[in-house]
Formats: structure tokens, C-alpha cells, sequence
């Protein structure tokens, strides 16, 4: 685990350590619809990697050890950890679920998995090893009827990842285009019954240039809930999308990834910006 990841508890203003070492804070109270801040982890061949705008030739190597790694997210304040499986993204069927599996055995996390969820024996597979949402993306393009079977079974346990480049639908490991708006897949989606939507920017994605909101609020006019992800550098981000959230009914909460890894942004600080953003008057 790299040094920053090892730091990265240090104390934010306004918080406390409870005795079991757990961040709590002191507004501690239920907030309605307060927007989630949710930390990334991508696994490819067993470790903990983060790329640069998807690309699998642009690898950082972050942590041999996800299962610490989501520990260490969970000990900060985080409930749910985003787990993309890029092994099971590149080849089209889940690869690191033995992984996942203790991961979502981490007390107190909630695990939402992508990459590679395919069939539907794949995603009940998943659900089998504690995960609590699965993340649809290919084939909510390439299979809608598996999305409305799935949606039917495990209601709003599935998910559909919209990544999006230069305005276009990306899939397959975001390495093809589809030629399909956000818009339009996010209509047809809601159609289907979904109700969660992850909404990328590629571009954005490990680039730490901050995050475009566009294609998610495209999403978010079609009825979906969405989280946004892709972009998310420095803490003003953080405060950026809980304002647009809080003035915006669908904005659920947004992923962060490098820059936790990274030291830029501190997963207790960020928390409690967004908590102080809903607490605003």
C-alpha cells in the first residue's frame, strides 16, 4: 500500500476518531438524500491499479492488496466501495470475483461491482459473493431484454454504467463507441425500469482535471438517479457536484479514485464537505 494511501486518514477539521477507530463526525445524524461519496477500486490481475482515461497501457499500480485497500476505505467513512473488475471488463466475463468476495466481507462495506457482468448467471454469481449492486454495462447496450430480466429479479440491485466519450456511449472496456446519445440510452433505460445510473466521463476519467457534469445531468433529466464519476482532483470538485446536487433532484452521490490514492483529496474531508454543503442555509 503506497504511502499516501497509508496517510490518508490524517485528521480533517471538524472530526473525530470513535474508539474502534472509525471516523464519526459530529453532526451525526441521518441527512435525507445527502449525495454518497464513494471510493474507487479497479483490480486488474489481483492488485489494486488505477488507469489513465481507460486506457489498460496507462496503469498505476496503487495497492497488491484490495481487500486492505477497501479496509482502509471502510475505517475512513465510507459505506460503499465501486469495484471495477478490469480483467472481467476486457475479456467479457468476470475474472476477480474470489476477490470481490472478500472484499464484500469487509464489516460495513457495501460493494458495487462492475466489469464483465455479461448474463445473467453472471450477475447472480456476483449477488452469491456478497455483492449488493451490480453495475450493467455492455449489455445494457447490446442486450436491453437481459437488463429488463435482471431489473425484474433483483429490482434496484442493478445498475448501468453510461461511460461516455465526446458525447457517444463507449463499452466493451470503454475500447468501442456505439454512436448512442446519453440521452437516449438513458431514456430507454428508465424504460426498462432501472433506476441507477454510473455516469463517466472517459476523458475525465484519471485525468484530475475536474469533473464534467453534463452527461450526467443528461441522465438525470431522463427520471435516473445517477452517480457521477470521472474527473473528481481536489475537495472544490467534491463541493461543485453536492451544490449541483442539492439544487438538482438525481444526483446521488460521485466516485473518486486517483485522488484518494494519490493524497489529493482525503476520504473523511471530502465526507464532510458534502455534509456541510446539505447542512448550508
Amino acid at each position: 500500500m503506497t504511502e499516501n494511501l497509508r496517510h490518508a486518514g490524517k485528521t480533517a477539521k471538524g472530526l473525530r476518531q470513535s474508539k474502534d477507530d472509525r471516523w464519526t463526525f459530529p453532526q451525526a445524524i441521518d441527512i435525507p438524500d445527502i449525495p454518497e461519496v464513494i471510493p474507487a477500486i479497479d483490480i486488474r490481475g489481483g492488485r489494486c491499479v488505477r488507469l489513465f482515461q481507460g486506457d489498460y497501457n496507462k496503469e498505476t499500480v496503487f495497492s497488491d492488496d484490495p481487500v486492505a485497500v477497501a479496509s482502509t476505505w471502510v475505517s475512513l467513512g465510507a459505506t460503499t466501495i465501486h469495484v471495477v473488475d478490469l480483467d472481467g471488463a476486457a475479456c467479457g466475463q468476470p475474472v476477480n470475483l474470489s476477490l470481490v468476495k472478500k472484499m464484500a466481507s469487509v464489516k460495513g462495506a457495501r460493494v458495487e461491482l462492475g466489469g464483465g457482468l455479461r448474463t445473467f448467471d453472471d450477475v447472480s454469481h456476483a449477488f452469491d459473493c456478497g455483492v449488493s449492486t451490480a453495475i450493467i454495462g455492455t449489455a445494457a447496450l447490446r442486450d436491453p431484454g437481459l437488463v429488463g430480466r435482471l431489473v425484474e429479479r433483483f429490482d434496484d440491485k442493478i445498475a448501468v454504467a453510461i461511460d461516455v466519450r465526446d458525447g457517444q456511449v463507449a463499452v466493451a472496456g470503454w475500447k468501442e463507441d456505439t454512436g448512442r446519445k446519453v440521452a437516449d440510452l438513458a431514456r430507454a433505460l428508465k424504460l426498462l425500469g432501472v433506476s441507477r445510473a454510473i455516469v463517466t466521463d472517459i476523458k475525465r476519467d484519471g485525468a484530475m482535471t475536474g469533473p464534467n457534469l453534463d452527461p450526467a445531468l443528461e441522465a438525470v433529466a431522463s427520471g435516473l438517479e445517477v452517480t457521477v464519476s470521472g474527473g473528481i482532483a481536489r475537495l472544490e470538485h467534491v463541493m461543485e457536484i453536492a451544490r449541483r446536487a442539492k439544487v438538482t433532484s438525481g444526483i446521488v452521490g460521485m466516485i473518486i479514485g486517483r485522488a484518494l490514492y494519490t493524497g489529493d483529496i482525503l476520504l473523511p474531508e471530502a465526507i464532510q464537505a458534502v455534509r456541510d454543503v446539505w447542512l448550508e442555509t
